[in-house]
């Protein structure tokens, strides 16, 4: 029976230095080797997932940006992708703009990726998420004279950060509506939170079903430790919590392995295929 199995990848198969532990590496990548139908399902971009990824050997296409985006490993390029319809995009930028927030906007324009945001309107948690991504290619800086290109192209995924009181509001308004897929949830490791809003057919979910289909697989096994993955964990045959994950997601998990700083999900795996190898 083919099974997909999908990993998270901060806080699940990344440690706290955002690295795959040197043995998990070897583990992971000699069970590809036997069969092993191994993807990521990530908030990533591929440019911030293929730094941390690179020296795995998937071969499977990966779920990016909370499932907005599957794409080749191999082609290094898209093969689905959803976007907000030109009535949503105007519609969500009213609404940033009624309640003073400056999102992060990620769009396509001309076949390239590109993350837009004020920077007069930066703050703590905007420069923190720049700080990490030295020389990205997506990120197109603006200023005020700029206003009219932030939602410029084709605009799939909008991120507001900051502090929870502020970004509540926008939640709320958003969270009800069938036309968008909203994640609001705190930073790994830091105190900013993030509201996420996607297209409704851009979730872990809904990608990982689609990828499933792709595929040809008849079971999803997956592995996370963050509330947007519990979406992931509701259409998987299989899921399982690291140690180390949010609560709510231990509850809905068929189990919990040990966590990301202990190689949990490498860890488990190579227990149950060595199990599988003695019963054959």
């Amino acid at each position: 029976m083919s099974t997909l199995y999908l990993t998270d990848l901060d806080g699940t198969l990344l440690d706290r230095q955002s690295r795959i532990p040197e043995e998990s590496v070897r583990t992971l990548n000699a069970l590809v080797e036997k069969g092993l139908l191994l993807s990521v399902a990530t908030a990533r971009s591929w440019t911030s997932a293929e730094k941390v990824i690179r020296q795995l050997d998937l071969r499977a296409p990966l779920i990016l940006y909370n499932g907005a985006c599957l794409f080749d490993v191999r082609e290094k390029k898209r093969i689905w992708s959803v976007g907000f319809s030109l009535e949503e995009k105007r519609e969500l930028a009213a609404l940033f703009e009624r309640l003073a927030l400056s999102p992060m906007v990620y769009a396509l324009q001309e076949g390239r990726e590109t993350v837009s945001w004020r920077r007069d309107l930066e703050n703590t948690g905007v420069r923190a998420y720049l700080a990490k991504r030295p020389g990205d290619p997506r990120l197109r800086p603006l200023g005020p004279e700029d206003g009219e290109k932030l939602h410029k192209g084709d605009v799939f995924y909008f991120s507001c950060i900051g502090e929870r009181g502020r970004l509540q509001p926008l939640y709320e308004a958003v969270k009800d509506d069938e036309r968008f897929f909203c994640i609001f949830h705190r930073e790994l490791y830091q105190d900013d939170y993030w509201c996420e809003i996607m297209p409704a057919e851009a979730s872990k979910a809904k990608a990982a079903l689609r990828l499933k289909k792709m595929l040809g697989c008849e079971r999803m096994v997956c592995f996370g430790d963050a509330i947007n993955d519990l979406p992931l964990f509701k259409v998987c045959d299989e899921a399982y919590a690291v140690e180390n994950a949010v609560e709510e997601l231990k509850r809905a998990a068929t189990g919990v392995i040990p966590s990301n700083e202990r190689g949990g999900v490498a860890r488990f795996l190579a227990e149950r295929f060595a199990r599988e190898e003695s019963r054959s």
